[in-house]
């Protein structure tokens, strides 16, 4: 059997403060007993699960990994209206008139991450 992904690690400079936006953007919940000033929090999802790990030097270049979300309820721009009110930033848009493309954010420590169209509109507008 091959492995399996156990996490996807994001360094970061508050593990516990960087957690919090993801619960909320990913309906998530915090890993057991994980609380502020913990060096490490995991982050647990349906579709994932993130660990944040503290590190002294900060972020400096593009990420050389990112996540898409794929919104499951909602349509992507509601999705990336529903992150920016949690604290996210738009960093770059690649959504165009005819309903393709995506949404680049960053989160609070500027890690960067995209919002791609539902599955149901993808159906319609490919």
């Amino acid at each position: 059997m091959a492995s399996l992904v156990g996490h996807v690690t994001i360094d970061c400079s508050d593990p516990y403060a960087l957690a919090q936006f993801w619960v909320k953007a990913l309906d998530g919940a915090l890993g057991e007993g994980d609380k502020p000033g913990d060096e490490e929090v995991e982050v647990n999802s349906a579709g994932v699960s993130l660990l944040f790990i503290r590190v002294p030097e900060g972020k400096t270049v593009k990420n050389r990994v990112h996540l898409d979300l794929q919104p499951q309820d909602r349509t992507r721009d509601e999705e990336v209206e529903r992150l920016l009110a949690l604290g996210a930033t738009l960093f770059e848009d690649h959504r165009t008139p005819d309903g393709k493309g995506w949404a680049t954010l960053l989160d609070a420590e500027g890690n960067e991450f995209c919002v791609v169209r539902s599955a149901a509109e993808r159906l319609v507008t490919s």
